[in-house]
């Protein structure tokens, strides 16, 4: 599994519901030449449902939304999860009473 796959994975687990290739791309800043067959896999895997936009009130070509399917959500963000673990908080050491920076 590439890093940008769980990139992919990453943003698709959002929950956000408007999720088409040139938005996922602009969200992991990568190419769409790279996104688009890591959306193919993952759709011919099941991970992945597609379908196409049905509005005809924008312009330009029809977007194809993509959603994370049910049944892997769990495998991919347990996926994610082990390979873009949380940032941990630093520890910081505690101010004292009448400690002023720069004195």
């Amino acid at each position: 599994m590439t890093d940008a796959t769980v990139d992919v994975l990453g943003v698709l687990l959002s929950g956000d519901d408007d999720l088409y290739g040139l938005k996922i791309a602009q969200t992991i800043g990568r190419p769409t030449g790279s996104v688009a067959p890591i959306l193919r896999r993952l759709e011919g895997c099941n991970w992945v449902t597609s379908t196409w936009e049905q509005s005809n009130e924008r312009t330009g070509p029809r977007r194809r939304f993509y959603q994370l399917s049910a049944e892997h959500a769990a495998d991919a963000r347990a996926l994610v999860a082990e390979r873009r673990p949380a940032p941990t908080t630093p520890k910081h050491t505690p101010l004292r009473p009448g400690w002023v920076s720069g004195r």
